[in-house]
Order: C-alpha cells, then structure tokens, then sequence
C-alpha cells in the first residue's frame, strides 16, 4: 500500500510513525518538513490511499478529490459538514470509485472498551440502567492559541464525537440517543471549553467532556441489573483499568475482577491494520456514522447556541 500524509502536524506525524514504509509522500500547505505543499503535487498514479489529518474545513475538498481519484482515505474524526447531504455524496462518490472512506475513531481500538463493548453485548450485565463518561485533558491554553481550533463548538465536536462514537460502539449503531445539552461553558476560550450533555431516555447517559482538566484523564462507569462495569484512564494515559462488579442480593459489597494494562498506546496501528484489512477487503466505509454523528452535533451545537460545528470560512 502506497500511502500519502495529508497534514503533517501533531496527527500527520502520529499517522506517518505507524504508516512507515508505505507513506511515499508528505503534504502540508504550512510545515517545511514536509514533501510537498499541496496534494495535486503528487501524481495521481504514485499512491493508492492517503491519511488525511487537515483542519476540519478543508476535509470534504480533499476527500472529493481523493475519493473521486478512487483513492481509499482514512480522515482524522469528526467529519463534519453543513448539511448531511454532503457526506451522502461522498459516501455515493467512494462507492462508485471502489474507494474506501473510513473515519478514524481509535478509542474503538483500546483494549478496555473493546472489553466493555463485548460484556453489554454477551448480556451477563442485564438491563443497562446508567452509562456516565467522562473525557478530560488539559488544552484549553493551546486551544486557545490556535487560529483555527478556538471556533465554533470547540470541545463538543473534539471530544464530544469520541464520546458520543464509544455509545454506538458499546450499544449498537440501531440505538437513538435523545441527548441534551445541560451545561455548555466557555471558562477560558472563545468557544467551548467544558461540556455536558445527557440523555433520560432509556439508559441514563451523562457524557461530560472539558479541556480543563489539568491531568488528562476518562473514565466510564456503566451501571447494570446484575451488576457494574468501570474504566479508568486510556492505555495512552496508562495505567488503564477495567473493572468488573457483580451484585449481591439483596445488598452487599460485590466482588470484582480487575484487568490493569500498562503499555504504550495500541489503538493507532490497530486501527491502521483495519484501515489496511477494508482497503483490501474493498468494503467497510463508516460513513453511515459519520452522517449520524454529524446530525448529533449539530443538533446539540443548536441547543448550546451555536449555530455551526464547522469553523468559518468552511468551503
């Protein structure tokens, strides 16, 4: 596989680290480093997929372009658009291309959620009475110094997506979220900074997300009939724990079996070897999510004040 990096920054290089040997080229309008300056520099013919890890605004040209090339694409999450129609047609456009179009979502790569995702789904928890998330780092300042991050929604598409994505990847993509926005504040940038949403409707969710928390940190508790389920911390942020909790009837301290992970962070070369497996498999875009994430948040965007997700200037 022949691959290009589209955006050498923080992600680009993350990307390019596990792409290894098969990246063939770099591009980035901005960064010296890189080989070249735009993607139109690159012969069409030289590669066969590109990563692409640009600002949100400048995702959907390049994805057309890419795509209509029938070149596969890995894109940094979220893939946000104005109107979902647009993502309809770049997911009609890969189709037609035999291009794989594939957001990337590396939390569903962490060992304790694959975990999590499997317990709910074998059904030994029971009923799922509660879910509660929580997502926290500290760049607020960075954030803030940023021309193009400090806009629009801020922390609820950064964050928030990933949140709102460990829902469908826990629960199942048939499941309807009636999510609301209970706080929605800007402590120290222009856009948001710290989020809370939650949902009354079937399970109880509270999914609360901030650039403020000084040491970076999630945790997750998912309270059930027969018992509880809880991580804390990502293997990136290590140590990552999972716990499990069984009930006792009619009250009591339950027992519980603890898996604690410390080791480097999995998910970016787990998530590229999928990435590899649809490219050669042909079939496996997740467009269809990237359309439902895209309703959420602008949904929710609306309900916080915010009339857009994307950042102005957007094509």
């Amino acid at each position: 596989m022949r691959v290009v990096i589209v955006g050498l920054g923080v992600q680009g290089h993350k990307r390019r680290a596990v792409a290894g040997d098969h990246v063939v080229a770099t591009i980035d309008p901005l960064n010296v480093d890189a080989d070249v300056r735009d993607v139109t520099d690159v012969a069409i013919d030289d590669f066969d997929a590109a990563v692409v890890c640009t600002p949100d605004e400048a995702k959907l040209p390049l994805l057309r372009h890419l795509l209509g090339a029938g070149k596969h694409v890995l894109v940094e999450k979220p893939l946000l658009a104005a109107q979902d129609s647009e993502l309809q047609e770049l997911q009609t456009l890969a189709r037609d291309n035999r291009a794989i179009c594939y957001t990337a979502y590396n939390h569903r790569f962490e060992p304790h959620f694959i975990r999590m995702r499997d317990l709910i789904g074998s059904g030994e928890l029971g009923q799922i009475y509660s879910i509660r998330m929580f997502y926290g780092n500290g760049t607020a300042r960075l954030v803030r110094e940023s021309v193009w991050r400090d806009q629009a929604a801020g922390v609820l598409p950064d964050l928030g997506s990933h949140l709102l994505d460990t829902l469908r990847f826990w629960l199942g993509d048939d499941q309807e979220f009636q999510m609301q926005v209970r706080g929605a504040f800007r402590h120290e940038n222009r856009s948001f900074d710290h989020v809370v949403l939650g949902c009354n409707a079937g399970p109880a969710i509270q999914l609360e997300m901030t650039m403020l928390s000084w040491r970076n940190h999630f945790t997750a508790d998912v309270y059930a009939e027969n018992g509880s389920a809880h991580i804390s911390s990502l293997c990136k942020w290590g140590p990552s724990r999972f716990t499990r909790r069984t009930r006792v009837l009619p009250s009591g301290r339950p027992p519980e079996d603890s898996v604690t992970l410390v080791e480097s962070d999995p998910t970016w070369a787990a998530e590229y070897d999928h990435f590899l497996k649809l490219c050669q498999a042909g079939s496996g875009d997740n467009i269809g999510n990237d359309i439902w994430l895209n309703g959420m948040l602008r949904d929710l965007a609306g309900q916080a004040g915010v009339s857009s997700v994307l950042p102005e200037g957007r094509p």
